[in-house]
């Protein structure tokens, strides 16, 4: 095979929709491959000729970076404003915007992709394995690493790493709703369909992308990447990534501006020509105005927040899918996760068995056990490949090491479930008669085994309540069943309690008062016993609002399991569906909800979350449907990162006031004195210079200090707050302005180049300043001290623009020297400016209006082409990745029309 041409090789492809209508024999041969699957140099041969098995790169594109700086609706208007200059031949303005834009796309490029070199470095860590028949011998390896002739052995909860050909099933359902919209499971079996059927009726076959919901099957690979069904569909969505509640805010934010701008800049427009002024200069006014309104490096402050989180977050080992999750983070203020592995150790290990009957021993009952598991008992010794955490737990035990594979035949098995929650064998010893064995959730297999006596309950409650898991086993004779169905799961005999310990995490108590003092309110949604769950929130000092058992959940309305959702603290023996639901409500109910969850059973509640995290030794379905994932198992971590996202979003919106408010009292003064005075009070490229200083100083605002308060809850954007700020601060600055057009104009009788040097001065000193009190909402430096690079950018910026009129190139700027007295007044309405701030600021934030948070956040839907993004960025590899022999990617209807 390994000499095989691309030509050869071509010949081998065989479509989905034939493989189906064939004989699972007929496409192995096709396939150049076996039931032992294909040989390690096949494989490899196969990977270097048709590439990873991949519909998304997690390789930092810069071009694409690039591209993305210039989808700001600022940075379009000072593009535009800049051609327009530069057409009507003012030179000055088209150099001062190209010089922001400059600034502007290289600092937000140079960010955000070191950003992104950080991420794939992590992405490239968290992996997605599938367990593969190499030779003969069962692996696991990356699913990126798979190519068409593998043979893959797949069961519950698993995502399906490509388009196989089914060769055997038991019990197999699969969800392909990500696929075919069809929300119920669809039934798998390896008969061949009729050909030409349709993709929703090819039973013999499983869907990349899809996932098993019960049952577990053995396929072989027919196609990879984007040659399978879901990876044409992935492709045809390009790199598109539904947008976030963060970037909604700050396209709202942009359309307050633009029309702000617009509003303003008009009606100086038509008020420069009712006073006849020349119409290239009213213009060119006209639009100098619409830049100034504008924070123009706001798109470059965000990318600068958002990197320097992203690096933060790297340093604890924690992988952000996309740069504007940290901003998600920020927003959580409930948080519902499992107790395994984040309030526990993780690492779950037998401690005993506990028989019931006199016929049982402990041994016994450990080889009971040992048998209800899904795996090939012959290589569940070797290997805990394809093991869930019980099982192997059991088979790592001391016991397991007297078990003789040899001895026993197993007949048939039924595979876990989640609304069972049992697994059942049919087996037979030494040629024996049949038995059923059945292991599962203590409640489930009582109930199967008749009255319990109060003696076994009093057993079982006394684990419970010490805080053990407990699995309990029960069997029955079966002569004469060849086959199982779960109607054969009736007339048990309890054999008894098999015991595990997964003891409190040291830390947890210490993670769980740090979320608390972020305002988080932490609830535990778990499989496990309600007593259990119990015990461990006990042991961690945890005050339980309550629990909600499943059965309670179902008993529940919607407003009812709202209303108690929100007071419980433990939800127990819950099912996906169930935590789905809670997750949904409580959503529903106002909150900005995070689910923590490394099993199967979490990704349906992992996708309903605002923010789902994961961990990088979960389940594959649960880091795939995760928009965080941690890299270690730690809430400490977790609220790391919720702090994370809080600072960034605090220094982003310190950046909009100052920027909005200065601005927009600047750019009005203009207005009003280009009407009422002879001449230009500013020059369009003396505004521009102005601005330019100014937001240069306000580049050291993602590193400032965010008082404590601010992270205490999380903060929206509130667009009705901002306005409201605007036009309180904006007018303070305007009346100090006024104040200077004043003392220019009467005290030094200024003529228009010292006027608007004094201006300039007055201007930038005072919206610079101003920082200090806005950027808190304490007593600046006395209460609240800004951070060094703030201070030293602030007061740089100001002793700039008070050189700059007294340089040499005062004349180029269109400035004249300035008489010494202005600088004492300056000095003195700089002093009275600050404290009347300060004095507003105490008033205005004494609103009830304006009380943190400022806004609840708004209920977020996830779309369609959320879940396919979500879902494909597990399909991930660190290279360009395209349609094979396709240039014009295709979407999602034509790949479904094909089919």
């Amino acid at each position: 095979m390994s000499d095989l041409n691309v030509q050869d090789r071509r010949s081998l492809h065989v479509p989905i929709t034939d493989a189906a209508s064939l004989a699972a024999e007929q496409v192995l041969g096709r396939l150049e491959s076996g039931p032992a699957g294909l040989s390690d140099q096949q494989a490899a041969a196969l990977l270097a000729e048709l590439g990873p098995n991949a519909v998304r790169t997690h390789q930092a594109n810069g071009w694409a970076v690039l591209g993305r700086q210039f989808a700001s609706p600022i940075l379009i208007l000072l593009l535009i404003t800049a051609g327009l200059s530069l057409f009507l031949g003012d030179a000055t303005n088209s150099i001062v915007i190209g010089a922001i834009l400059l600034v502007s796309v290289g600092l937000g490029f140079t960010n955000e992709f070191r950003a992104e070199r950080a991420s794939e470095a992590l992405h490239s860590r968290v992996t997605h394995r599938a367990v593969v028949l190499r030779g003969g011998t069962t692996t696991e390896v990356d699913v990126t690493a798979l190519v068409p002739g593998d043979v893959v052995h797949l069961s519950l909860g698993a995502i399906i790493p490509a388009d196989i050909r089914l060769l055997s099933t038991k019990n197999l359902l699969c969800d392909e709703s990500i696929l075919t919209g069809e929300s119920l499971p669809a039934a798998k079996d390896p008969v061949p369909v009729p050909a030409g059927s349709a993709l929703g009726d090819l039973a013999s076959c499983a869907f990349m992308g899809t996932v098993i919901q019960s049952g577990g099957c053995t396929g072989v690979v027919v196609a990879t990447g984007g040659r399978a069904e879901f990876g044409r569909i992935a492709l045809g969505l390009g790199e598109r990534q539904p947008q976030t509640e963060f970037q909604l805010g700050l396209k709202r934010f942009s359309f307050l501006l633009l029309q702000v701008a617009i509003g303003l800049t008009s009606l100086i427009f038509i008020a420069n020509l009712l006073l006849q002024r020349p119409l290239i200069e009213s213009l060119l006014f006209s639009l100098a105005i619409a830049v100034g309104i504008t924070p123009q490096l706001l798109p470059a402050v965000v990318s600068t927040s958002l990197a320097t989180g992203t690096r933060q977050l790297a340093k604890r080992k924690v992988l952000v899918k996309r740069l504007v999750c940290i901003e998600d983070l920020g927003d959580m203020d409930i948080l519902v996760t499992d107790k395994t592995g984040t309030l526990t150790e993780g690492r779950i290990s037998f401690t005993g068995a506990l028989p019931v009957t006199g016929d049982v021993s402990d041994a016994g009952l450990l080889t009971l056990g040992l048998l209800a598991t899904e795996t090939d008992y012959a290589e569940a010794k070797l290997s805990s490949a394809g093991q869930n955490p019980l099982d192997a737990a059991l088979w790592d035990s001391p016991g397991a090491a007297g078990f003789d594979p040899a001895r026993f035949e197993r007949l048939d098995l039924i595979d876990f479930d989640h609304q069972r929650r049992r697994t059942s064998v049919l087996v037979r010893e030494a040629g024996g008669p049949a038995r059923l064995v059945t292991k599962g959730a203590p409640e489930d297999v009582l109930a199967l085994c008749g009255p319990t006596p109060p003696a076994v309950q009093s057993v079982l409650d006394e684990q419970f309540e010490a805080g053990s898991r407990v699995v309990a086993v029960a069997t029955r004779p079966a002569a004469g069943l060849g086959q199982l169905t779960p109607a054969d799961e009736h007339d048990l005999t309890l054999a008894g309690f098999l015991i595990f310990l997964d003891r409190p995490k040291a830390k947890a108590k210490a993670s769980l008062d740090q979320l608390a003092a972020l305002g988080i309110s932490v609830k535990i949604a778990t499989g496990d016993n309600a007593k259990v769950a119990e015990k461990v929130c006990a042991d961690l000092g945890v005050v339980s609002g309550g629990t909600l058992t499943g059965s309670d959940v179902d008993a529940l309305s919607d407003t009812e399991l709202a209303a108690s959702a929100r007071t419980a603290t433990i939800f127990a023996r819950v099912s996906p569906e169930q935590k789905a639901r809670i997750i949904k409500l409580l959503r529903q109910s106002g909150g900005a909800v995070g689910f923590m969850g490394d099993g199967v059973n979490d990704a349906l509640a992992l996708h309903k979350a605002d923010i789902g995290i994961s961990v990088d030794s979960a389940t594959d379905v649960a880091k795939d449907a995760a928009d965080v994932v941690l890299m270690d198992k730690d809430l400490g971590v977790l609220a790391e990162g919720v702090m994370e996202g809080r600072r960034i979003f605090a220094n982003t919106i310190k950046y909009v006031l100052m920027g909005t408010s200065s601005n927009f009292g600047n750019m009005f003064s203009a207005a009003t004195a280009s009407v009422v005075l002879s001449f230009l009070p500013m020059l369009p490229g003396q505004i521009l210079l102005n601005n330019l200083l100014y937001d240069t100083g306000q580049l050291a605002i993602p590193g400032d200090r965010v008082d404590k308060e601010q992270l205490r809850a999380p903060s929206h954007w509130n667009i009705a707050f901002i306005r409201r700020f605007m036009f309180l601060f904006g007018p303070i600055s305007s009346l100090f302005d006024f104040a200077t057009f004043a003392l220019m104009l009467f005290a030094f009788h200024a003529v228009p180049g010292e006027f608007r040097a004094g201006w300039f001065i007055e201007s930038i000193a005072t919206q610079t300043l101003i920082i200090f009190a806005i950027r808190t909402r304490r007593v600046p430096f006395l209460r609240s001290r800004p951070s060094v690079g703030l201070m030293v950018a602030s007061l740089g910026v100001v002793a700039v623009g008070i050189f700059l009129p007294l340089s040499p190139l005062a004349g180029v700027l269109g400035f004249d020297p300035l008489p010494v007295p202005f600088f004492l007044a300056l000095l003195g309405m700089i002093v009275v400016y600050l404290v009347l701030v300060e004095f507003a600021k105490s008033w205005f934030f004494s609103r009830a209006a304006q009380q943190l948070p400022a806004l609840t956040a708004p209920v977020r839907r996830r779309h369609e082409t959320h879940h396919i993004a979500r879902r494909a960025a597990r399909f991930s590899a660190p290279a360009a990745v395209t349609a094979p022999g396709h240039p014009a990617r295709r979407s999602r209807k034509a790949a479904a029309a094909r089919s």
